[in-house]
């Protein structure tokens, strides 16, 4: 029996004509970018998920957990994962389609006299 493989970049585009396909993977893009960041963290130390785990005190498949996006760690997680592998955590906050105007009580008091 003979399989077919088809290419990732074919699947995918073919997978992102379905818009419940594209709305459930953005949905996760935020966690494709932790999992990103993480595996890329420890690659750049040049380290094994089970020496970044000795360095937390913690086992490898924690590792493996963190790096698969399927958890959300917790800011003192991502300090410690910072710490082992020698990098620094910083987190920010990203205007989602260009530059958004500060909720202050300004803008509220407009956003409310716009309903009325």
């Amino acid at each position: 029996m003979t399989r077919k493989f088809i290419p990732v970049s074919e699947a995918i585009a073919e997978w992102r004509k379905n818009p419940e396909f594209v709305a459930a993977y953005d949905a996760l893009e935020a966690e494709f970018a932790l999992a990103a960041a993480l595996i890329q963290a420890r690659a750049q130390a040049d380290m094994t998920q089970e020496q970044v785990a000795q360095h937390m005190g913690t086992t490898q498949a924690v590792i493996a957990r963190l790096e698969s996006g399927r958890v959300m760690p917790s800011t003192r997680t991502l300090k410690r994962f910072a710490d082992a592998t020698g990098t620094k955590l910083s987190i920010s906050f990203t205007p989602v389609g260009g530059l958004a105007e500060p909720v202050t009580r300004a803008r509220k008091h407009r956003e409310c006299n716009a309903l009325s």
